[in-house]
């Protein structure tokens, strides 16, 4: 990416439709009530053939305190001086009002290069707006619709020249010496797809609102780069943030950590907005290899949690389970066994995935919780041979033959690794529809034992094959026309 735009302004003058559209995906929550976006949204746009990094902002309000509105305005301002260009945008059918002018100051201050855009400019309604807008001292507005895809041109002309100086300063700074490796080479013999630069491992925070998903992950990246606070449902959008975090052995790891808005009981969600919110989080889930779900010490495997959970087995992925808010636990010890005790009895399905303390506010417990991601991964893409299956099958079915449901008799023939992300097996087997889930279960438990598998989802299908005759129960087949002129010759 040669340079990296900023798209500021006040609240609902459209800035996150304009995202969506430069980056070609519904990636930030639209909604016609000011004040959807409150996080920083990174993405990679595409303008004709110009690449750059586009960053969606907070509304710009006048709140300079430490409320929500404050912190929200702090955050925009340091997107401000860490891009390249700024995008400030003025609603044309609104007019230019107070608060733009006193932002075009601020911009005027603080940004190396600003670009004026008048949104909302279709139709003749909004010319007296855009006239305006040539008052706050940044140049010629461009008259844009960021809905309807119009005025494009108008920005690609005005960034082309401002591209051209950053790419000729990127090819200045670049070393000398530049050895590219294919980081996908390696060991060709390792099962498990280690994380690259290129394909990062995904990992999604979920949880309850105010569970401290947000803040674990700037004590993750070693700075404020998400809006937090004692509010609940602070995060709306589920913004995806790329870090090489290390480990204690000092090893960085590529990883893309999604933060995802705070989950309720579907319930109490009854504002669209909520509901958008919820449902991006939902597609983080999916999209994740490694999903952490984190409680609250205070109040952990509320009904909620569990559902969380849940719904991150059913969905095949990876679980590690962080209990949050650690430092503030007196009796340490008593919590955890009760913690660990509590997980097993209520979420069976998980039985043996990792159970960490943290506390997002000081920062122990990091180095656990990032071993329990890679360990986690590990065994997510773990793969068994045939062989090694067939012995073990051997062994449980010795050990606890199956049932014979009617007197029909369940034989277990053969068994072998059909899938990973997550390790799925098939067994070939007669009358798999007799087969009851309490041997399956059997089967599944076995496996994560025996195969060091703790904690991840395990899938195993019951398939079948028949001793039958093949050939038992065809019609036979009617002889030919020769076969019956031969035979006619014989008895004359």
């Amino acid at each position: 990416m040669s340079f990296t735009l900023a798209i500021v302004g006040r609240p609902n003058v459209g800035k996150s439709t304009l995202f969506n559209r430069l980056v070609g995906k519904r990636l930030a929550l639209v909604d016609d009530q000011p004040g959807v976006t409150r996080d920083l949204r990174e993405g990679a746009a595409r303008l004709a053939d110009l690449r750059f990094t586009v960053v969606d902002t907070a509304g710009l309000e006048e709140v300079t305190d430490d409320s929500l509105q404050g912190r929200m305005r702090r955050l925009t301002e340091r997107a401000v001086e860490m891009a390249d260009i700024c995008l400030f945008m003025v609603d044309a059918r609104v007019g230019i009002t107070p608060s733009d002018l006193v932002f075009a100051d601020i911009l005027r201050k603080r940004a190396d290069h600003v670009i004026l855009a008048a949104n909302k400019a279709e139709g003749a309604a909004a010319d007296a707006g855009v006239l305006e807008a040539y008052a706050l001292g940044l140049g010629e507005p461009i008259r844009l619709s960021a809905e309807h895809g119009e005025g494009l041109n108008d920005l690609y002309a005005q960034l082309m020249p401002l591209a051209d100086h950053y790419a000729a300063r990127a090819d200045a700074e670049a070393p000398e010496t530049d050895i590219a490796l294919d980081e996908d080479e390696g060991d060709m013999e390792a099962d498990i797809p280690m994380p690259t630069d290129r394909k990062p491992l995904q990992v999604a925070v979920v949880g309850r609102p105010n569970a401290g998903k947000s803040t674990l992950i700037n004590q993750i990246l070693g700075e404020d780069r998400l809006l937090t606070g004692p509010e609940a449902g602070i995060t709306r959008d589920a913004i995806s943030l790329r870090v090489d975090w290390a480990g204690p052995d000092g090893q960085a790891v590529p990883m893309r950590i999604f933060d995802t808005a705070g989950m309720r009981k579907k319930a109490k969600v009854q504002e669209k907005l909520e509901k958008l919110s919820v449902g991006d989080g939902l597609r983080a889930v999916k999209f994740a290899e490694v999903v952490v779900v984190l409680l609250d010490a205070a109040i952990p495997f509320e009904q909620q949690d569990l559902r969380i959970a849940d719904l991150a087995e059913r969905e095949g992925r990876a679980v590690v389970v962080a209990v949050n808010k650690w430092d503030i636990e007196d009796d340490r010890q008593g919590k955890l066994k009760a913690l660990q005790e509590s997980f097993e009895r209520l979420l069976p399905q998980l039985r043996g995935a990792p159970l960490i303390t943290v506390s997002a506010k000081t920062g122990r417990g990091l180095d656990r919780l990032h071993g329990a991601i890679l360990r986690a991964y590990e065994v997510w893409n773990r793969r068994v041979t045939t062989a090694q299956l067939n012995r073990w099958l051997s062994g449980m079915v010795e050990a606890h033959p199956p049932p014979a449901p009617q007197g029909k008799r369940i034989k277990l023939r053969y068994m072998t690794q059909a899938k990973t992300r997550p390790p799925g097996f098939v067994v070939m087997c007669s009358h798999p529809d007799k087969v009851p889930d309490s041997y399956t279960r059997y089967l599944v438990n076995g496996l994560r034992l025996d195969f060091d598998m703790p904690g991840t989802p395990i899938r195993l299908w019951m398939r079948g094959q028949s001793d039958a005759n093949p050939y038992k129960g065809r019609k036979k087949a009617a002889p030919s026309k020769l076969r019956k002129h031969t035979e006619g010759r014989r008895k004359a």
